[in-house]
């Protein structure tokens, strides 16, 4: 069922990212529900405005849907430079900026566009905004499957408890990149984003993590009310 407030906080903090588009962009496009209002309002511009601009998806529900909208897309290669990337966040950790994604299932793509970007945005609603990570979701972490209860055995030994995510059917929840999928419950209260991310790319068949560290410029909250609020990372304070 809609949450009418939640989907209007959504749609300002979309609208407000759409804005921020110039012609001759080349960007990098989010996986999600908000990311999703926003490439409809992109979409909106181009048709409006004649902006000539191309998309790297971040997953294949994402290209569909941006082929949908009439929205060019390439691929990522060595000589494609992202100018923005727009994307949303599961848990935005107040003053660092810190990030979990990946409950959508795309956090690897969305690690790559984002690393390769010049600048990533982040379009949140009020609900996403935490004092430490892990307070309402957990920490996505894609594995290899060839192996998976062994790497999933070492994420509980990291304190993780993990839980194996499935699909609908309930198999193995399989990522575009065809890997499996582990949310791991038991990190939370995070106190160190970073050292947590560390541990997990040094652990044997992790191929990465939803914890986005140091990645986001901005993170543009929306209100019920049509309002948007500007974060920024905080550098002093960690």
């Amino acid at each position: 069922m809609s949450n009418q407030p939640q989907d209007a906080a959504k749609r300002a903090a979309a609208e407000a990212a759409a804005a921020l588009v110039r012609d001759g962009m080349v960007l990098g496009l989010g996986t999600g529900t908000t990311a999703a209002l926003w490439l409809e309002a992109l979409a909106r511009r181009v048709r409006a405005e004649g902006l000539r601009i191309t998309g790297v998806p971040t997953s294949h529900r994402t290209a569909a849907n941006a082929v949908r909208l009439g929205i060019p897309l390439i691929d990522l290669t060595a000589e494609v430079r992202i100018d923005l990337a727009i994307d949303g966040a599961d848990e935005i950790e107040r003053g660092s900026l810190a990030l979990i994604k990946g409950l959508g299932g795309a956090l690897l793509r969305e690690k790559i566009v984002a690393s390769a970007a010049q600048r990533l945005v982040i379009i949140a609603d009020t609900s996403k905004e935490v004092e430490r990570l892990g307070q309402i979701a957990p920490v996505p972490v894609e594995v290899v499957s060839y192996g998976h209860e062994v790497t999933a055995r070492r994420l509980g030994e990291l304190g993780g408890k993990p839980v194996l995510r499935r699909d609908a059917a309930g198999a193995a929840f399989i990522t575009d990149g065809g890997n499996i999928l582990y949310d791991c419950v038991g990190f939370a209260p995070i106190r160190d984003p970073a050292d947590l991310q560390a541990r997990l790319d040094a652990t044997v068949g992790v191929i990465e993590s939803g914890l986005f560290v140091g990645l986001a410029a901005e993170v543009l909250v929306g209100d019920s009310d049509g309002a948007v609020r500007i974060l920024r990372p905080d550098r002093a304070g960690g």
